[in-house]
């Protein structure tokens, strides 16, 4: 992998990570526009959530300070005990299903994500016709349901296109909460769940052996998706305070399926 197309790869997952328009969607088009998926994309990918990791735990810093305080010193477990629970679903998923996602062509194709983008798009742009449940406070507030909700709905997240943020939020808007509440205790989970995944990719030989000669091309891409994943979340969390922002984000999301779709029929 190139320079160039380390950086490229690197912007895309810093801007598309936490605006819910789907980064694996992006990613999968980018790599598309500079000549195809490469051996080693996978591995890639997965390393470059490090440096969005990282946009996170600044941006939510006094967050995590305070979720600690709740644990070690209030002995206060709820919230903490919700993550978990909205976590185990798309790590029980995704332990049983990464290798066929990975290496099924379905998963890769780049009509399946069209359609994730325009499914959860779509839902984006109805969101506000749903029938609303009863208002939740904020996402300390979750029962336990619906923390396994937003959970189950965050497994859609690995089919390329869907995105995690995407299907996390719709479902947090479905729970009850607002776009912001719903972002927030999305991109909470994600910490979680990106520090798993990178743990985990930490484990295989193959993986440690491909750091260590890709370093430079990783760094690049780190260093980029940091900088745009902390400027994306500045502008996301903004933008979804104000009305109908998820049906923008929908619109977009749309229009893409329809360009990629129209692409892929004159190839």
């Amino acid at each position: 992998m190139q320079g160039f197309e380390a950086f490229w790869l690197g912007l895309t997952q810093g801007l598309t990570e936490f605006i819910p328009v789907s980064s694996s969607g992006h990613l999968e088009v980018v790599q598309e526009i500079m000549g195809g998926r490469s051996a080693d994309f996978h591995l890639f990918l997965e390393f470059i959530n490090l440096g969005t990791f990282l946009a996170l735990i600044i941006f939510y810093r006094k967050r995590i300070m305070q979720i600690l305080r709740e644990i070690f010193v209030e002995r206060n477990f709820k919230f903490t005990l919700n993550i978990i629970i909205t976590c185990i679903p798309v790590i029980i998923v995704g332990f049983l299903l990464s290798d066929f996602i990975e290496q099924s062509p379905f998963f890769s194709s780049m009509y399946t994500i069209a359609g994730a983008m325009a499914f959860i798009g779509i839902l984006m742009i109805c969101i506000d016709k749903l029938p609303k449940m009863k208002k939740v406070k904020d996402d300390h507030h979750l029962t336990w349901k619906q923390a396994l909700y937003v959970g189950l709905a965050q497994c859609l997240a690995l089919i390329p296109g869907t995105s995690r943020s995407g299907s996390t939020i719709v479902a947090g808007r479905m729970v009850g909460m607002d776009n912001k509440n719903a972002a927030n205790y999305s991109f909470t989970v994600s910490m979680v769940v990106m520090a798993g995944v990178m743990v985990k990719s930490l484990f295989s030989s193959s993986s440690r052996e491909y750091i260590a000669a890709n370093w430079q091309m990783l760094t690049l891409a780190n260093v980029v998706a940091f900088i745009s994943g902390l400027a994306a979340i500045y502008f996301v969390m903004k933008f979804l305070e104000k009305k109908k922002s998820l049906q923008a984000f929908g619109w977009y999301r749309v229009v893409l399926a329809t360009i990629i779709i129209i692409f892929e029929l004159l190839k």
